[in-house]
């Protein structure tokens, strides 16, 4: 039975592999910049016809990246092509490479007329070397928004996905962000949702380890049993008798790993033991937290510097390391972190050396969570304040004069 000429029947989905293989554009403004990157991308060999260029297409092709044929289109063109992109401004001219591919049998991909086309290009989009591709008829928005979708989920692991030939080998130590889940990174999300085993400290993003599924393990770095060992190299030991179980091990930080977070110390434990180790980083709670409360660390003519220091140990202790002469002579802002218990200290070490007392500063406790709260103060009050407010860690304290500014 004949069947009817207007039954509309779906694209058959491929994949083309163009590397080395000759792809004709036909036109280089906003339709072509947009396509290029991934032609380019995929290794093919980009010949373009096209009088004039955008300035990001014209950069394309001043790199190397396409040749550039300053011209219109001509017949012939088309000729030994793989592929080819019609998305000039000419519509006689888009019907007349349209026309030559039909006849080479070159799959042809038409901007200004998708009925006349061969081809169709799918919204794309790539994640961890998988690539999405969706097609929905003529409805390139709703493709889009599919698109769109399945690659947020694929990136924050929202969209299960596991590896079954590849899996995460070794340990990942990952920068959870200061708290708030929606600010660690992609990548350091995505390495959550694969992992067997996640070894977090307290200040890591909690309320992710709750949409962890059951069969992950979840340890707490601060209750490992270390006895006569420091709690650090117990941390390392389980850090490395998991991977070398095979498990993917997500070694979970707050803030950024090397940012007062010991991170190195762990990196160089797993080397020696032969362990992979990938870093991911992370959003230091040094510049995010502030920011969250409307402080920026620097402003135009206001700080052109910052400065992050831990407070962990008191200026009048042989430990410190910390020049706080130098610190008070600074016109820029300091961000201090894990200073709480010693902030009247500190305080009174910078007006010691010179810091104004008036210098304003902000400490923000459990900067960016749902319990965030800012206090005010001067240098010459904080410490009282910091008392009299009952500021706790994790807080991170801020001094200068951007302070005014949030």
């Amino acid at each position: 039975m004949a069947e009817p000429l207007n039954v509309e029947r779906p694209a058959y989905p491929v994949g083309l592999r163009l590397s080395g293989r000759r792809v004709v554009v036909v036109g280089a403004g906003q339709v072509a910049q947009r396509r290029l990157p991934a032609l380019i991308a995929a290794g093919a060999d980009i010949v373009l016809v096209s009088p004039s260029a955008t300035p990001s297409v014209e950069a394309m092709a001043g790199a190397g990246e396409i040749r550039w044929e300053r011209r219109p289109y001509a017949e012939g063109d088309l000729a030994g092509a793989w592929y080819a992109l019609v998305a000039s401004s000419d519509p006689v001219a888009n019907a007349a490479a349209s026309a030559e591919a039909e006849r080479g049998r070159v799959w042809c991909v038409r901007s200004d007329d998708a009925e006349a086309a061969t081809a169709w290009t799918p919204a794309t989009g790539r994640s961890e070397g998988v690539t999405v591709a969706v097609l929905t008829g003529h409805d390139p928005r709703r493709s889009a928004g599919l698109r769109d979708a399945i690659v947020e989920g694929l990136r924050d692991g929202s969209l299960s996905a596991p590896h079954h030939r590849r899996r995460p080998k070794g340990v990942a130590l990952v920068g959870g962000g200061p708290g708030d889940p929606d600010l660690i990174t992609v990548r350091g999300r995505r390495l959550l949702a694969e992992a067997d085993v996640v070894i977090a400290d307290r200040l890591g993003p909690r309320d992710l380890l709750d949409e962890l599924p059951p069969h992950v393990e979840v340890i707490d770095a601060a209750k490992i049993p270390y006895g006569r060992a420091m709690a650090q190299e117990a941390i390392n030991d389980a850090l490395i008798e998991h991977a070398r179980a095979g498990k993917a091990v997500v070694r979970l930080k707050g803030g950024d790993p090397f940012v007062f977070g010991r991170g190195m110390e762990e990196v160089h434990a797993l080397a020696a033991a032969g362990i992979a180790c990938t870093v991911v980083p992370g959003i230091s709670s040094s510049i995010s937290v502030p920011g969250a409360v409307g402080i920026p660390v620097t402003h135009r003519g206001v700080a052109h510097e910052f400065t992050v220091v831990s407070g962990h140990v008191a200026p009048d202790d042989d430990r410190s390391l910390v020049d706080w002469a130098a610190l008070a002579r600074s016109r820029g802002t300091l961000v201090l972190l894990m200073a709480v218990d010693k902030i009247g200290a500190i305080a009174r070490a910078l007006i010691e050396h010179g810091k104004a007392p008036e210098t304003r500063v902000a400490l923000v406790q459990e900067g960016t969570t749902a319990a965030q709260r800012r206090v005010d103060a001067t240098l010459a009050t904080v410490g009282e304040v910091a008392r009299a407010e009952d500021v706790r860690p994790p807080a991170v304290i801020v001094i200068g004069d951007v302070v005014a500014l949030g």
